[in-house]
């Protein structure tokens, strides 16, 4: 599957890799060069720089034969702007979004727009390692939630 990612922080990188780890078709988007670093040398996607909220920068990044579409800039409206943008304009078909915000995140699913809320996902396994011992976070992660 094709997939563009936005943002090449600790997350849109970790994702990126694993992805074209898996066969998969990946471009990331990032306004700064140097965020690229994070993938290293051996990053078999490719790296687009510019305004992931820039019609232009969607489309040299391939977002017309995207499948999927994940942003995970640091700003939670800046995630939403992209994800909306890929949904309603591009109609990129598999669409989600990273939000830190609790109330956001719900309000955005009202709106119809897929979220992941790092923030509640962070509190509950804390909590579970607080209540029952268990520490879950390998078993989320899928691809190592300790490193």
């Amino acid at each position: 599957m094709r997939v563009v990612i936005v943002g090449c922080g600790r997350v849109g990188s970790l994702l990126a890799l694993r992805l074209a780890g898996e066969g998969h078709t990946v471009c990331v988007i990032d306004e700064k060069p140097s965020a690229f670093e994070r993938l290293g040398d051996d990053f078999s996607g490719e790296m687009v720089v510019g305004n992931g909220l820039e019609g232009a920068t969607l489309r040299r990044a391939g977002i017309a034969k995207a499948d999927c579409f994940a942003a995970v800039m640091p700003g939670d409206n800046r995630n939403l702007m992209a994800a909306q943008l890929a949904r309603e304009i591009f109609k990129v078909e598999r669409v989600i979004t990273r939000i830190y915000d609790p109330i956001r995140a719900a309000v955005y699913r009202e709106m119809g727009v897929e979220t992941i809320c790092s923030t509640v996902i962070g509190a509950g396994l804390i909590h579970d390692y607080l209540v029952d011992g268990v520490n879950r976070a390998d078993a989320v992660a899928g691809a190592g939630g300790r490193t």
